[in-house]
C-alpha cells in the first residue's frame, strides 16, 4: 500500500524535524510527506540553509498564502499532490508515539471503511482536565462507526480528527473530498457525509500520536464559537444530531474522574471552563444574528471572515 502524509504547517519549530524523522522510520514506509506551508519567509528562516529535500527526500513543500489558507481547501490541495491509494492527515504538533503509527492507522482501510482516525495521547505538560478529556474522546478500545450507530452514539458517530486520520483515495474522490471552505470541522463534515452514504469510520486505538493543548477559558470560547459556526453552516448534518448530550456526558465524566483522583478542588474551574465553552458554542450557532465586529472578536479563525 502506498501512503502519503499531508501536513499543513504554520510557523513550525524545530519539532518539525523530529516529526519528519519519526515519519521516515515507520514500519509501513511513507511514500511522500506533503507540507502545505503558510508564512514562506518564516519557513526559510527555520531551514537556515538546510536543504530539506536532501535530508528528507520523501518530503515535498508547497507554499500557500496565509490569506488563502482554509482547513478544507488547503488539505484538498495537498491531496491533489498525492497519487497514493491512502493519504494520512497530520497536524504539525501531532507526534507519532512509535514506528507503527501508519501501519496501525491504515490496517482496516478496506471493505466499507472509508476513513480511520488515531488515538491522541496527552503531552507531558498536559493539565488534568485535558488529560481526562483526551481519555473521554480517545478511549483505549477501537471501534467501527456507521449509520446504524447514530441513535446510540449521537454526534459521536461522526467524530473524526484530521490531527491524525487516514483516508482511502478512491472513496475520497467519490465523496467529493473535503469541503473547500469551512471555518472548522472539515474532518467531521467529511466523515458524516461518508457515513450517510453507507461507509464506515474506524477509530484505531493503537494508532498513537502525542497531541494536546492547555487552552485558557477564552481560548476555549473562541474554539467553540467556530465549532458552533461550522454546525450552523451544515444543518444537513448537525441539525439531526445534538452536540449538547455529548457535552453533558463529558461534564459528568470529568467531575467523577476528578473525584476519583482526589482533585475536587479543580471542579469549580472546570465548571467555569464549561460555561465559556458552552457560551462560545451557542454564540457560534447564532452567529448570523450577531454584529460582524462581535463575530470577528469571538472567532478563533479571523482569516475565514475576510474571504
Amino acid at each position: 500500500m502506498k501512503v502519503d502524509v499531508i501536513i499543513p504547517t504554520y510557523k513550525p519549530g524545530e519539532e518539525l524535524f523530529e516529526l519528519l524523522d519519526r515519519l521516515g522510520k515507520q514500519s509501513l514506509p511513507v511514500n511522500k510527506v506533503i507540507l502545505m506551508n503558510t508564512e514562506k519567509s518564516y519557513f526559510r528562516k527555520l531551514m537556515n540553509g538546510r536543504k530539506l529535500v536532501e535530508e528528507y527526500p520523501f518530503v515535498s513543500v508547497y507554499h500557500v498564502k496565509k490569506k488563502n489558507f482554509d482547513h478544507g481547501r488547503t488539505r484538498h490541495l495537498g491531496v491533489l499532490q498525492s497519487d497514493a491509494e491512502v493519504f494520512v492527515t497530520l497536524t504539525q504538533d501531532a507526534m507519532p508515539e512509535n514506528e507503527y503509527l501508519l501501519e496501525n492507522l491504515t490496517k482496516n482501510l478496506s471493505g466499507k471503511v472509508a476513513v480511520a482516525y488515531g488515538r491522541q495521547l496527552p503531552k507531558r505538560d498536559c493539565g488534568v482536565l485535558e488529560r481526562i478529556s483526551r481519555q473521554f474522546n480517545y478511549p483505549e478500545h477501537s471501534m467501527l462507526k456507521g449509520k446504524d450507530d447514530v441513535k446510540r452514539l449521537g454526534i459521536k458517530t461522526y467524530f473524526c480528527s484530521n490531527v491524525c486520520a487516514a483516508y482511502r483515495r478512491d472513496v475520497y474522490d467519490q465523496q467529493g473530498g473535503f469541503i473547500r471552505h469551512t471555518i472548522f470541522n472539515e474532518d467531521m463534515i467529511y466523515a458524516a457525509g461518508a457515513i450517510q452514504n453507507g461507509w464506515l469510520v474506524s477509530y484505531e486505538a493503537d494508532a498513537l500520536v502525542v497531541h494536546s493543548h492547555n487552552y485558557s477559558c477564552m481560548q476555549q470560547l473562541h474554539r467553540n464559537f467556530d465549532l458552533g459556526v461550522s454546525q450552523a453552516d451544515h444543518p444537513e448534518i448537525f441539525a439531526k444530531v445534538k452536540s449538547e448530550s455529548e457535552g453533558k456526558k463529558l461534564v459528568k465524566n470529568t467531575i467523577l474522574a476528578l473525584k476519583d483522583r482526589g482533585e475536587t478542588g479543580k471542579i469549580p474551574y472546570f465548571l467555569t471552563q464549561c460555561c465559556f465553552k458552552y457560551a462560545g458554542y451557542l454564540l457560534g450557532k447564532r452567529y448570523r444574528k450577531l454584529p460582524k465586529g462581535l463575530v470577528l472578536l469571538l472567532s478563533d479563525n479571523k482569516q475565514y471572515w475576510k474571504k
